[in-house]
């Protein structure tokens, strides 16, 4: 049996999971402890942090594995940036730079800052690693397995055969033609910065028809079999990386639009860009719906795990869910860089002999919150908090009677979805409530949506949809019942889905016990749920953030595990 730590870092999203006697212990971003958004550092801090959770020291790990191969990636990036000169020369020694200095050497870095010998810190493909976090942790002894991301050593997308722990690659579509940084290309063109403004393409698709299905089929081509192309000269991989896009994609759609400029519906270029992004989330589900029936005639298996960055697309895989032929759809928490890292400690814990973990129960696997640390900060600061004996009640009244309010506890979640432990909730039916957390809260743009979490038990009552292996995860849409989007109008997204959160006590107990409440009260057993944070900044992590959140923002209440602060009038 073995201690394994996995690591991914320095491109975004960095993090640490670790896995002991093939059990997934914990899994940390970095982002959470160091407070910088989508930090790409090396991820020392959380992954300390994993260790202590378990009582462990960095000489007590049998491997410390990192989610790709450095030297791989290195003769990638050297031989794209030679074989497109003169195009690339301006990035060529900013991009040499990067691989040459510490990204190179990661291994070496990862022996040093954990103390650990260097004869135990391995390597692993980035695909492998991404595959491996969706089929080890998934329900399925057999799977096809869809990997797509904006790039790891060489590939792009990916297709795999997954049974009992083993993984075998079948097919590939290789850098640069990536569905990935097409996604960020033209996010970078409707005026979000790429790595974390995809998520605003897609809520702004919904506003927007996909009538520019002429100029993208220039821009991206379905050349059979699931396989595609990307115009080379609409998008700049390595001349400018910063941009994502090139001069040819202005010509086909139109000037970009200038970032930060606020967003107006009634503006002709405005319904442009809308289309811009409906037409882009309709072609994408296109080819990945190719990509996953292509998956199913490789494999003949029942089941699929979608893993990358690109499988956080909830609009996708529920398309994929009810289009691509399987009987069931699994997309780990964390699917997005983050997951490499523990894709490649399950990987290392499997070649040392370990039983493949169970089915992933719960994201719940970050760091609890500190109670007494919580009620001592506020006392120091004179906050207006006091104990109760049962906060899931407290939570459920507020709500019932329109406030915010801020709910921090239990252990953190993995991935980028807010499932109950770090969340704001709110009543799920007034509109005004959408407006407000975007606009004083959360301050970001109005047609970014909501989630709805609802108890598992009853989603039939408000939604098309049962719970399913993506629903507890929020990977997925559902749509709305007719009968129920004006008591769900502040969840509801413009084309009648949301995002959907199933509730189970087992998986999310905190938020379970406070749906119950509600349920008790005479109301919905539904809330609007979305993530603990404000603009720019990470989700909460500790008690202290989560106090520094109340002080900077204007939610109505916070509950910090016993800790309750209401508002004053």
């Amino acid at each position: 049996m073995a201690r394994v730590l996995g690591i991914s870092a320095h491109y975004h999203d960095a993090a640490a999971a670790l896995v002991v006697d093939g059990e997934v212990v914990a899994a940390i971003q970095e982002e959470r402890l160091s407070r910088i958004k989508n930090d790409p550092g090396l991820p020392l801090t959380a992954a300390f942090a994993c260790l202590q959770h378990a009582g462990l020291q960095p000489a007590d790990l049998d491997a410390v594995a990192f989610y790709e191969e450095p030297f791989a990636k290195l003769e990638r990036v050297l031989v794209h940036l030679l074989r497109h000169l003169p195009r690339t020369w301006r990035a060529f020694p900013r991009a040499l730079a990067g691989q040459l200095g510490s990204k190179i050497w990661v291994l070496d870095h990862l022996s040093e800052g954990l103390g650990v010998p260097r004869d135990r810190v391995v390597c692993f493909d980035h695909h492998r690693s991404h595959a491996a976090s969706a089929l080890l942790v998934s329900p399925y002894e057999h799977a096809a397995v869809l990997v797509v991301d904006g790039v790891g050593e060489a590939h792009a997308t990916t297709i795999w055969d997954g049974r009992g722990g083993d993984l075998r690659l079948l097919a590939s579509v290789d850098f640069p033609h990536s569905l990935g940084l097409l996604y960020a290309g033209l996010t970078a063109y409707l005026g979000f910065a790429v790595n974390e403004g995809e998520y605003k393409v897609m809520g702004l698709a919904a506003w927007g028809q996909p009538r520019l299905r002429e100029p993208f089929a220039k821009i991206v081509r379905l050349t059979g079999d699931g396989a595609y192309e990307l115009d080379l000269a609409c998008f700049a991989h390595m001349s400018d990386a910063d941009l994502g896009f090139g001069p040819a994609l202005e010509r086909l759609l139109g000037p970009r639009r200038p970032p930060g400029r606020p967003w107006d519906f009634t503006r002709d270029d405005d319904r442009h860009y809308a289309d811009v992004a409906a037409t882009l989330q309709a072609v994408l589900e296109d080819i990945l719906l190719g990509l996953a029936r292509k998956a199913r005639a490789l494999t003949g298996a029942d089941h699929l795990c979608l893993a990358g960055g690109v499988a956080l697309n909830a609009l996708a895989n529920a398309r994929i869910q009810a289009e691509a032929g399987f009987a069931r759809v699994f997309v780990q928490p964390a699917a997005g860089d983050a997951g490499g890292a523990l894709g490649a400690a399950l990987l290392a814990a499997r070649d040392r002999g370990d039983p493949r973990p169970g089915p992933l129960r719960s994201a719940a696997l970050g760091l609890p919150i500190d109670a007494s640390r919580a009620h001592a900060i506020a006392r120091e600061l004179g906050l207006p908090a006091r104990r109760v004996d049962d906060p899931a009640a407290h939570a459920a009244r507020l709500v019932a009677a329109g406030k915010i309010v801020a709910h921090a506890r239990g252990r953190f979640e993995w991935g980028p979805r807010a499932l109950g432990q770090r969340s704001l909730l709110a009543c799920p039916r007034d509109p005004a409530t959408r407006e407000r957390m975007n606009r004083l809260i959360k301050e970001r743009e109005p047609f970014r949506p909501f989630a709805p979490a609802v108890l598992a038990e009853k989603t039939g009552d408000f939604f098309a949809a049962e719970p399913d292996d993506m629903t507890p995860f929020m990977t997925t849409t559902a749509r709305v019942h007719e009968a129920a989007r004006e008591r769900l109008g502040a969840v509801t997204h413009r084309d009648g889905t949301a995002r959907l959160q199933t509730v189970a006590a087992e998986r999310a107990p905190e938020l379970h016990a406070v749906l119950t409440e509600l349920a008790a009260l005479g109301h919905d057993p539904v809330v609007l749920n979305t993530s603990l944070n404000g603009a720019g900044e990470p989700i909460v992590a500790g008690a202290e953030d989560a106090l520094a959140f109340w002080l900077r923002h204007g939610v109505d209440a916070l509950l910090v595990d016993d800790l309750l602060i209401e508002r004053t009038p």
